[in-house]
């Protein structure tokens, strides 16, 4: 039985419009930068996607970097699929940022690194982070953990991608890179992906927040999500894919 990064690279390759991949492309864009501040709309999203152009008649204006992020983000995505048979590793993640922020204000600063570690300290809601002169240690010691697991299930990916953002390897764009890397991971080990709604940020950050004390507010948050997936992938592929096998509830 096929898994379903290879029906999303089909669609990819295909071009099909209107599937799966083509509603995940737009939802994970929308989401992942509209967390992150973007005032890009899902309709807005939609049309730079299906277009490739920009024409937002009678509707507010956005700044420019906030297209340019949404437009990297299906590059990026088309990225993760290119890459599902290669293992984590420290090249793909710093991909996933350049690709991410080419073209941004902050990729003309010397000082923002794109693509690479970042270079100054930096802060997530208040809290320190590793510093700089560490990052590439504390990247190799996740991904050694990560790798050093002798199956990866939902669990370790959610770990991974809170000690991703403790650790903040970039000087922006942290969270975009962990999203992208918790759906890939999740494809490559075939379970069900999923979306972080924008309308469940509040729960998404008491998740990150409080994980080393409650584990299960970012556990529950990312399984409510995942359920949301898996009636997206039910309603295309329901008759292509067996419902529990190969994948995870």
């Amino acid at each position: 039985m096929k898994q379903l990064s290879t029906y999303l690279k089909e669609e990819k390759e295909t071009k099909r419009k209107g599937g799966l991949y083509h509603k995940t492309q737009v939802n994970l864009a929308y989401n992942s930068n509209r967390i992150e501040g973007s005032k890009l709309t899902e309709e807005q999203t939609r049309y730079i996607f299906e277009t490739r152009t920009i024409g937002f008649k009678d509707q507010e204006a956005v700044p420019v970097d906030d297209i340019i992020e949404t437009s990297n983000h299906f590059i990026a995505f088309d990225y993760l699929l290119d890459t599902i048979d290669e293992p984590l590793a420290n090249n793909i993640i710093k991909e996933f940022h350049r690709i991410l922020k080419t073209g941004t204000a902050d990729a003309m600063e010397k000082w923002f690194n794109v693509g690479e570690w970042k270079k100054l300290p930096n802060e997530v809601g208040g809290m320190k982070t590793t510093l700089p002169k560490d990052v590439e240690k504390e990247m190799e010691k996740l991904n050694d953990w990560y790798h050093s697991l002798p199956q990866i299930v939902f669990e370790n990916i959610i770990e991974y991608h809170y000690r991703f953002e403790k650790i903040h390897p970039f000087q922006d764009g942290n969270g975009r890179v962990g999203r992208l890397i918790m759906f890939r991971e999740c494809l490559k080990n075939n379970i069900i992906p999923f979306i972080l709604d924008d309308g469940h940020k509040q729960f998404y950050y008491r998740g990150l927040r409080e994980f080393e004390n409650v584990r299960g507010y970012l556990f529950d948050t990312c399984l409510s999500e995942q359920d949301r997936y898996a009636e997206w992938v039910k309603y295309f592929y329901g008759d292509l894919l067996n419902e529990k096998a190969p994948y995870e509830d």
